[in-house]
């Protein structure tokens, strides 16, 4: 085995241990990971929350028994398959075995770590970033046009992981006007990679054609509850501290656009992380989503400083860039990952609050970062909705209705009756099984929706009672609380029915 493929072999062990090492078994999984798990239970060519690709890896992980392993190594899988990429960009700008190892220690130690804890499209979405980058590389340096099919290939199964990655379009299109290779628009060849993408992601955008685009409606929800509380300075800062190992690296690819001949060819790389920057400030977005920009940017830095550390005593420089890259991680690995317990990291509250990360969607700051709030209470509510649901008469005649997706989703994945939790939240306002006569309903309730549960519902049932709630005071979803309706007089189909006319009426 060659020298470097023994390296590399390393980098991917070490990406893979340091991803399941990383999480306290303390913790349950995130509340986005059982929607995305429970797709594969529907597969379809869209949803609304997500395109299709995170099902079919869903659907895999299905297969192979549904277990916490499988459900971790996907995500790794993809931040393993991101590290490949930038070795083999690295390479394609010619880059000896010094920026091989810090490019990929860069990569290593960054926020895409964190990203791989959990299985969400964020990791393929920076895997596709990064390959699409990869393959426009690849295209400027052998002017081979099967570089541009490939191009369309990863740009449209990029799309059908997460849309997010048409901002690396709408960043791309214009740097490639302001650069030499304009003259690409004259080529037959680009034009085929286009279709080659549209047809990836047709089926998807029939999809969203037959169902109203419920995905754009979903943005405009997001927009309103969540973007509105983006702070556009904790944006830029957070860009910072992602990569808080590797500032140096970027800061030198930009200078080496400009300043080292070799890569002025690339310099529509500058120019699109500068458009899509702004793009994504402008929209008030979310911080990680401009992850997927700075792979890339690594491999040109990290080639460009070997090239000025590559005399005398300048050698010496590049144990310091190594050091530089580990300390600078030091920061991620305090606050980015649920390493400690909920009563640890309340106990260093304090350094939690200086780097922000206690602030919710809400805009508040909470006691527990939100991700690692959302990792909790949710085998608790699965096992207390299953001993309510072993206790009704007519157990197959049961509606299990919840207030949103997380608290369905972890029903489902954890419970071991023969259930099906859905909600008129996110994708489950699709899942309703209408072909039965419900006699009885567990109606699980947010905290802050719990008020006179009773007094609605009750008139339209035999029997009531509050069965349970969560209890863990650390989750986000504590006081979340569990009513059972016994013995229905009337057929609450037809209810159901009209909330969700009425939801998708508002879509």
């Amino acid at each position: 085995m060659r020298k470097n493929t023994l390296i590399l072999f390393c980098f991917i062990l070490a990406k893979f241990l340091l991803q399941y090492t990383l999480i306290s078994p303390a913790y349950d999984l995130q509340r986005d990971e059982y929607l995305h798990l429970d797709q594969a239970n529907h597969l379809a060519w869209g949803y609304i929350s997500v395109p299709p690709l995170t099902s079919w890896v869903a659907y895999i992980i299905k297969l192979l028994g549904n277990g916490f392993f499988w459900v971790k190594f996907f995500p790794a899988l993809f931040g393993a398959l991101t590290l490949l990429i930038v070795w083999k960009t690295i390479e394609a700008l010619k880059g000896g075995l010094f920026a091989l190892v810090a490019g990929s220690l860069a990569v290593l130690v960054s926020v895409i770590l964190r990203i791989n804890i959990l299985f969400q499209p964020n990791s393929s979405d920076i895997f596709f970033w990064t390959l699409v980058y990869f393959t426009i590389i690849k295209y400027i340096t052998t002017s081979n046009s099967k570089w541009l099919f490939a191009t369309g290939i990863a740009v449209g199964f990029g799309i059908l992981s997460k849309y997010n990655i048409v901002f690396l379009l709408m960043g791309l299109m214009p740097a490639i006007l302001f650069t030499k290779h304009r003259k690409i628009f004259l080529d037959k060849n680009f034009y085929l990679s286009i279709g080659i993408a549209a047809i990836i992601v047709l089926p998807n955008f029939i999809w969203q054609y037959q169902n109203h685009f419920p995905t754009y409606h979903q943005l405009n929800d997001l927009a309103k509850t969540q973007l509105v509380n983006v702070n556009r300075a904790d944006f830029v800062k957070d860009q910072f501290l992602y990569f808080s190992s590797s500032i140096v690296i970027i800061l030198a690819s930009f200078v080496a656009f400009f300043l080292y001949p070799p890569f002025r060819q690339y310099r529509l790389f500058f120019w699109s992380y500068v458009i899509t920057l702004i793009l994504f400030i402008f929209f008030k977005a979310k911080s990680y989503y401009a992850i997927g920009l700075y792979p890339v940017l690594i491999c040109f830095g990290i080639v460009y400083l070997e090239v000025r550390l590559a005399y005398n005593w300048k050698k010496y420089l590049r144990v310091l860039v190594l050091i530089l890259m580990i300390g600078g991680s030091i920061p991620l690995f305090l606050i980015a990952f649920p390493v400690q317990s909920p009563a640890a990291i309340q106990k260093s509250n304090e350094r939690y609050k200086a780097f922000g990360v206690l602030r919710w969607e809400d805009g508040k700051d909470h006691r527990l970062p939100q991700d690692f709030a959302d990792m909790l209470g949710w085998k608790e509510l699965a096992l207390k909705v299953d001993s309510v649901y072993s206790t009704l008469p007519n157990k197959d005649k049961t509606l299990i209705l919840c207030d949103n997706y997380g608290q369905a989703g972890a029903i489902n994945y954890y419970t071991t009756q023969h259930i099906s939790a859905v909600s008129f939240n996110a994708d489950y306002i699709n899942w309703f099984d209408l072909s039965k006569n419900y006699e009885n309903l567990i109606r699980v309730k947010e905290q802050d929706s719990t008020f006179k549960e009773l007094q609605i519902t009750s008139p339209f049932f035999q029997n009531s009672m509050i069965a349970g709630s969560i209890t863990n005071s650390d989750a986000r979803e504590f006081g979340t609380t569990i009513f059972a309706f016994t013995g229905a007089k009337i057929d609450i189909r037809d209810r159901i029915k009209n909330e969700i006319n009425e939801k998708k009426k508002y879509r």
